[in-house]
């Protein structure tokens, strides 16, 4: 929590907390990207922010800001195979690598929950890291490689404090040059029988698995390279030592390629070189470990290298795979077991677990686990829980899935909630009419809606949010939305990048879901059912259209699917629309929640690039991408009949944002040439409206980005590129004065939103959002007399904490309507941004 420590010079000051109650994001579809630590918290990139999330809420707890560019891989020390040394410390570390080759060391404290940055490390990358791997040799000592595509390995070691409070040491052991073609999979490895020697496993475009010998103090000598698998190497992972006799006398090594195909290595220890080479007692030769490979040779110790299995199953690339972290056999966390058991996953959309049979020794796949979706790609990666119960994977779609082992006797994998968001930056948000829920839109293609789960039993007392619906997938990156308001069903209009506007409708199925998320004990109204005869929607084979599903088609088509069986390439699956009465996972997500697109409206002459919708529900305003006055139009529709009822001309450029004050007698629109214009409206008849441009005038010297109303009267502000934030009141003789501008921000402001909290006063908030990422709230009062021109005065009330704030420019900002226009003790405010986050956050007015 955050209170305002700004002077309260004009003695309009309020007293601000702010508290984070949500983000929703998606992950960065690339390889290697998510770590799953021993605190049992997952790291990954979304844009250019390093996210955290708790497997156990399904929550994203918070976002590091700190990279400069997108976060392409993220590693925990102690990571889940680690676990069993980790248990002692009060710090957790992670390290995330970015495409611009800086790879940045944070510090988890598990005491207080707090963050910090540690350093930067030195001597980075000339281009993208592309994989980090660590292992802990010591209670307080990690060694770790990082890679990237600049053809460079370096391996640094990483002293933790031994007590809190303490400073990490780092140092750069090694430095290796790999050539042209760069290594992408990193493994490091403590060899067994040996005093200190370290392995480092690394392959990539060269179809080889290269393994260099060192020890701790450095120096990594080429020693071997393995040839079996056809295309690139994609991941490897070395078991920890394997136990004989209560010896650890080998490891084991598996390696997955684009050939589809996973291999296991087994390194045995020969024994010294320097005794007689025919003492070391020969292992019983098994028809596991026929194809004997190179002699890997460390020191004084050499290792025979044998192909162990290979294992065969996927039908597409596989991209990771995974030991099963060891279980620990004493409380103290000395001694472990490394279980025989391997986690896959791959672009066939599957993840798979292999084990060997307990007669013969021959790999199985055990279990296979996948999902539906229609994206065209499957899985970048998978990854176990330390206590090997749970498996999570992550998605072309940037989605995450995971499932959970519920089963007693026999392995029962169960689907789990996972957190979600979008993939790409996010464009547009909106709350619906009653604030049940919010909705954002995005460039990766979809809409997507969030709402707090009330009657959740993992958390009875909290509101725990969730998405619950994708109501759009399209075929376009989508720009803009609105919600229409005023009576009737919940209906929104988006506008993407095509010159359609499209109006969709919520199907019976999405408000049955709505009434189990927000009301636990109410049942569902009978009315409705009445009314709404769409029950879902089925998405279209080109992805543009969504048709309806009707209530009374469904069972139709159930009973011709029973009959026929047919499927051929051209069909998509039919969706079925489900009641969710728990929040959705991504299958259902992506499937079953469409909602029935009812209008098109056409007329635009480029991209559409704004939405707004006045406050009774009567018009909605839209503005498309533009170079000319004439493409520069603003269209007003009517709602319902969805007829162009005018067409309002005054910028030459864009116009960047539009809002109806809120006694919808006027339309503010800004624009891209620097001008700001108001249009009084007038409703003339039924079907006509009437208006006028009452004021057009150049306010700022760059952009104007965004533009809000004052809730209680007729003042609003604009904010720019050039930095500032205006604030201008129209006059009851009809033109517009300057008010105010607020002191100088220190990157352009890209989204502003004002919310009133007390009306005898004019008093409101005003959120100002910055290309940088951070957000303001500035306490703001209008005072009107008779015969003087208003008079506004404004106060910094508090400037969020950066770790609480986007990475990337804020696009929009906008306040919960509120149910009780007394209860302004607690707002709440959403925002959405360049770094793939939805954000809400909780006001508390003291």
């Amino acid at each position: 929590m955050y209170t305002n420590d700004s002077g309260n010079s004009s003695g309009i000051g309020v007293e601000v907390e702010v508290n984070g109650l949500f983000i929703g994001a998606g992950c960065n579809r690339i390889v290697n990207n998510v770590s799953w630590g021993a605190c049992d918290l997952v790291s990954f990139g979304a844009q250019n922010a390093v996210a955290i999330f708790c497997p156990k809420t399904a929550q994203i707890l918070i976002t590091l800001p700190g990279h400069k560019a997108s976060v392409n891989c993220t590693h925990w020390i102690p990571n889940n195979k680690f676990a069993f040394r980790g248990k002692h410390l009060e710090q957790h570390y992670l390290l995330s690598g970015d495409a611009d080759g800086a790879i940045i060391l944070w510090e988890f404290s598990l005491a207080d929950k707090k963050w910090r940055q540690v350093l930067q490390l030195p001597q980075s990358h000339k281009k993208g890291v592309t994989c980090i791997s660590g292992i802990m040799v010591s209670q307080t000592e990690a060694i770790f490689a990082s890679t990237a595509s600049d053809g460079t390995v370096y391996v640094w070691e990483l002293i933790l404090p031994s007590s809190s409070g303490g400073e990490c040491k780092l140092s750069c052991l090694e430095t290796l040059f790999v050539g042209s073609k760069p290594m992408v999979a990193l493994s490091l490895a403590e060899l067994p029988g040996s005093s200190g020697g370290i392995v480092l496993a690394m392959g990539g475009l060269d179809s080889k698995v290269h393994l260099y010998c060192g020890e701790r103090t450095g120096k990594f000598i080429r020693a071997c390279e393995l040839k079996a698998h056809t295309d690139w190497i994609r991941s490897l992972d070395f078991s920890l030592p394997i136990f004989m006799d209560g010896e650890a006398n080998s490891i084991l090594l598996v390696s997955s390629s684009q050939d589809k195909g996973i291999r296991i290595w087994k390194m045995t220890l020969r024994g010294s070189i320097a005794s007689n080479e025919g003492t070391y007692k020969k292992e019983e030769i098994s028809l596991a470990s026929y194809i004997e490979g190179p002699v890997l040779v460390s020191g004084s110790s050499s290792y025979q290298i044998s192909l162990e299995s290979l294992l065969i199953g996927h039908e597409d690339w596989v991209y990771s795979v995974e030991w099963q972290p060891p279980s620990t056999a004493s409380a103290e966390g000395t001694t472990y077991h490394q279980p025989q058991s391997i986690l896959s996953a791959s672009m066939d959309k599957t993840m798979m677990i292999w084990q060997p049979e307990r007669k013969t020794g021959i790999w199985m796949n055990v279990v296979t686990v996948g999902e539906l979706s229609h994206s065209a790609l499957g899985f970048y990666g998978g990854h176990w829980s330390s206590d090997g119960k749970s498996i999570l994977a992550h998605g072309y779609g940037g989605a995450f899935h995971m499932w959970k082992n519920v089963g007693v006797d026999m392995d029962n994998w169960q689907p789990q909630k996972v957190p979600s968001g979008h993939f790409a930056g996010v464009t547009d948000i909106a709350w619906a009419k009653s604030s049940e829920f919010m909705l954002s839109v995005s460039h990766d293609q979809t809409t997507r809606m969030f709402a707090p789960w009330k009657n959740e039993a993992s958390s009875p007392n909290r509101e725990s949010w969730h998405e619950i619906a994708r109501p759009q997938i399209h075929g376009h990156d989508v720009n803009c939305v609105s919600i229409i308001q005023g009576k009737g069903n919940h209906r929104f209009i988006s506008g993407a990048d095509e010159k359609v506007s499209r109006v969709f409708e919520a199907p019976l199925s999405f408000l049955k879901t709505l009434n189990h998320a927000t009301s636990p004990t109410s049942s569902f109204p009978e009315d409705l059912q009445v009314d709404v005869q769409v029950l879902g929607a089925n998405m279209s084979a080109l992805g543009l259209s969504q048709k309806p599903i009707y209530v009374q088609s469904v069972h139709e088509t159930l009973d011709r699917n029973r009959n026929d069986g047919l499927d051929t390439l051209e069909s998509v699956p039919d969706a079925v629309p489900v009641v969710l009465t728990e929040p959705p996972i991504e299958d259902q997500l992506a499937y079953n929640t469409l909602w029935p697109e009812s209008h098109k409206l056409y007329g635009h002459g480029n991209e559409l690039f704004s939405l707004c919708c006045d406050h009774e529900g009567k018009l909605v305003a839209s503005s498309c991408k533009a170079q000319s006055a004439a493409v520069a139009e603003i269209w007003l529709w009517q709602v319902g009949s969805w007829k162009g009822v005018g067409r309002l001309q005054s910028h030459s450029l864009t116009v960047t944002q539009m809002e109806f004050s809120h006694d919808d007698s006027m339309l503010l629109a800004v624009s891209r040439d620097r001008q700001f214009s108001i249009f009084t409206i007038q409703r003339t008849g039924e079907d006509e409206v009437g208006y006028q441009l009452l004021a057009r005038q150049e306010a700022h010297k760059r952009i104007i980005w965004s533009c809000s109303w004052n809730p209680f009267s007729h003042e609003f502000a604009t904010g720019s590129r050039d930095k500032t934030v205006k604030i201008w009141a129209v006059e009851r003789e009809s033109s517009v004065k300057q008010l105010m501008t607020l002191p100088q921000f220190k990157s352009s402001v890209t989204a502003l939103s004002w919310v009133g909290i007390d009306r005898q006063r004019n008093l409101g908030f005003l959120a100002v959002g910055m290309e940088d990422g951070l957000i303001e709230l500035w306490s703001l009062t209008i005072r009107r007399s008779e015969e003087a021109m208003p008079a506004a005065a404004a106060t910094l009330s508090i400037r969020l904490d950066p770790y609480m704030c986007h990475v990337s420019s804020v696009n929009r900002l906008s306040w919960r309507n509120h149910e009780k226009i007394e209860d302004f003790k607690s707002l709440q405010l959403a925002s959405c941004g360049a770094d793939h986050c939805v954000r809400v956050f909780e006001v508390i007015v003291n």
